[in-house]
């Protein structure tokens, strides 16, 4: 997984230089503790690798700034993550009292869900920590009716976006290819 982001920022920062100046340094491990502890579960260890590498992103202040690698997507840091998980279990947690359980939880939010990054739409990336789902990635868009399964885990994720912007090609599971936009921001287009 170190070695996969590694390879992946390398390619940013020869080719998507904007992208890569937006990188923070990683989170010390007495923060990524701090978060689990806040979590009340552990981490799956490929995002915490993630976030010992770097730890969000400067934030963006509108679509043209760079930052949002990640099929659009801007990394969160562990605040970040900590605020999205929060509302997701809120969100879970109201759906199971008020009794539409079935339209929310496990479709469009979990208390085990953990967001990684976010698109200025809010929509987000995610790491399922449910037991038989641990580590998938998943894509949560406000408005589906149900989240989108992109990988089976992080590393996979990695895998093919390092052979997508090194190789030029699409992704299969989310149909979108690499573009560099202006020589300093990487894009994800639909084809």
């Amino acid at each position: 997984m170190q070695e996969l982001w590694r390879r992946f920022e390398e390619w940013l920062r020869q080719n998507a230089p904007g992208d890569y100046s937006t990188l923070c340094p990683g989170a010390s491990e007495v923060d990524i503790s701090r978060l689990e502890s806040r979590l009340g579960f552990p981490l799956h260890s490929g995002l915490k690798v993630l976030l010992s590498e770097r730890n969000g992103v400067t934030p963006r202040r509108s679509s043209m700034a760079p930052g949002a690698f990640l099929l659009g997507y801007s990394l969160l840091d562990t605040e970040g993550i900590l605020e999205w998980h929060q509302n997701l279990s809120a969100m879970a947690r109201e759906a199971v009292e008020e009794g539409y359980e079935e339209e929310v939880v496990g479709r469009t939010a979990h208390t085990r869900w953990v967001p990684f990054a976010q698109a200025l739409t809010g929509d987000l990336l995610f790491v399922d920590h449910r037991t038989g789902h641990d580590g998938e990635v998943g894509e949560i868009s406000f408005g589906d009716p149900e989240h989108q399964l992109l990988w089976p885990s992080m590393t996979q994720m990695l895998n093919d976006l390092c052979n997508a912007v090194e190789g030029s090609l699409p992704l299969p599971t989310a149909r979108r290819r690499p573009s560099v936009h202006e020589g300093r921001m990487l894009e994800w287009v639909t084809g």
